[in-house]
């Protein structure tokens, strides 16, 4: 009995915090009554000898500054001996017992950094997740439009399917188209007449020089070659004079067509593919209709409608979008080619009158700034 009741002494946990001093628990509490009793006992069965016995247990104890931690599990061999005054952190109680299991927790900066590095990886996972489901539902509404719009415009080619049809507006859409192709075809031509007219007025220009050779070298001619030198270079001057009003005229004509009519064509395909969208949902909605009336079909009758309203004030306000652009277009082409189509008549006339006055005249009217001779001729460094 004496034994068994040292062995229990020997094996007590006690417990250590984080100063290494040993706390007040209610263990110490029973070491102590152990403690009474070993000595009472002693004193009954021998005396001097139950005394020297229980030294010996209490020296023999486990050293406090070299405690035994084993790493593995019941009976694992794994030790290693970690001085206590090393350790930082919260209170950790030590076991006494050889060969027992002794978790360790928040130890050293060493597991705060691991847990925060998995609870960033963890977070990372979940971003990324939710970038996933969420471009997984983009491509699956995309395919979902896409389906319906194909459907109702095989449905419409073939005669079999119903389309959303304003008379005024569309009549508006192709006078537009149809204005847009005829002046396609005046810029078309204003720059063929450019091109030649600009090749022209090279030629006289070198033929003046030609003659304003020759006048030096033909004395008997000279008179002659000389009056046509001079007649050339001022054909060529007025040339470039008027080269600079047509290039203008090129250039609003161009912005008109490929700009600003481009730009509400542009709107109208919208408002076109909205029409499509439109109908298709339309028609989605009147299927649903006509079918059964069960609680999964009110549902998906009710999610119909939702996309039926989206998609109608969709196209209702692109609607109303190529409306205004149509009327602006409309005053902004008249005022433009009114300005253009009286700078290119009063040019050429003036031009081919011979009245370099009047040509003059009219670009300044139009403020119309000639580029300087040789200024639209590149760089040496440019031509390498």
């Amino acid at each position: 009995m004496t034994d068994s009741i040292m062995s229990k002494a020997a094996t007590m946990e006690i417990p250590i915090n984080s100063n290494g001093d040993t706390g007040t628990l209610a263990e110490d509490d029973s070491l102590e009554q152990a403690t009474k009793l070993q000595w009472s006992l002693a004193e009954k069965v021998g005396g001097s000898r139950g005394s020297r016995d229980l030294q010996q247990v209490m020296v023999s104890g486990p050293n406090l500054n070299e405690t035994s931690i084993v790493s593995g599990g019941y009976g694992g061999t794994t030790e290693g001996i970690i001085p206590t005054s090393s350790i930082k952190g919260p209170a950790v109680r030590y076991n006494t017992g050889f060969n027992r299991h002794i978790p360790l927790t928040g130890i050293g900066p060493g597991m705060h950094h691991s847990s925060s590095s998995s609870s960033s990886s963890m977070a990372g996972e979940e971003a990324t997740r939710g970038v996933a489901v969420e471009k997984l539902e983009s491509v699956k509404k995309w395919s979902l439009n896409t389906y319906k719009c194909t459907k109702q415009m095989i449905s419409e080619r073939f005669g079999r399917g119903s389309r959303t049809v304003d008379l005024e507006l569309e009549a508006q859409i192709e006078v537009l188209r149809d204005t847009k192709r005829k002046y396609e075809n005046v810029l078309r031509l204003a720059r063929a007449l450019t091109t030649h007219f600009y090749n022209m007025v090279q030629t006289q220009h070198a033929l003046g020089d030609t003659f304003a050779d020759l006048s030096q070298k033909s004395p008997e001619l000279r008179d002659e070659f000389g009056y046509n030198a001079e007649t050339q270079k001022l054909l060529c001057k007025n040339g470039e004079t008027l080269l600079g009003a047509i290039n203008f005229f090129v250039s609003s004509i161009n912005t008109l067509v490929n700009k600003t009519m481009e730009d509400s064509l542009m709107t109208i395909k919208m408002f076109e593919n909205a029409r499509l969208e439109f109908d298709a949902y339309r028609s989605d909605l009147e299927e649903l209709g006509l079918g059964p009336r069960d609680a999964v079909a009110i549902a998906r009758i009710e999610a119909a409608q939702a996309q039926y309203q989206i998609h109608k004030d969709k196209y209702e306000r692109l609607r109303s979008d190529v409306t205004i652009k149509l009327k602006f277009l409309e005053e902004n082409k008249v005022k433009v080619m009114h300005k253009q189509l009286l700078l290119f008549h009063n040019a050429i006339s003036a031009y081919f009158a011979g009245n370099q006055q009047q040509l003059e005249q009219t670009l300044q009217q139009f403020s119309i700034k000639l580029k300087p001779p040789g200024a639209d001729k590149p760089s040496w460094l440019e031509e390498q």
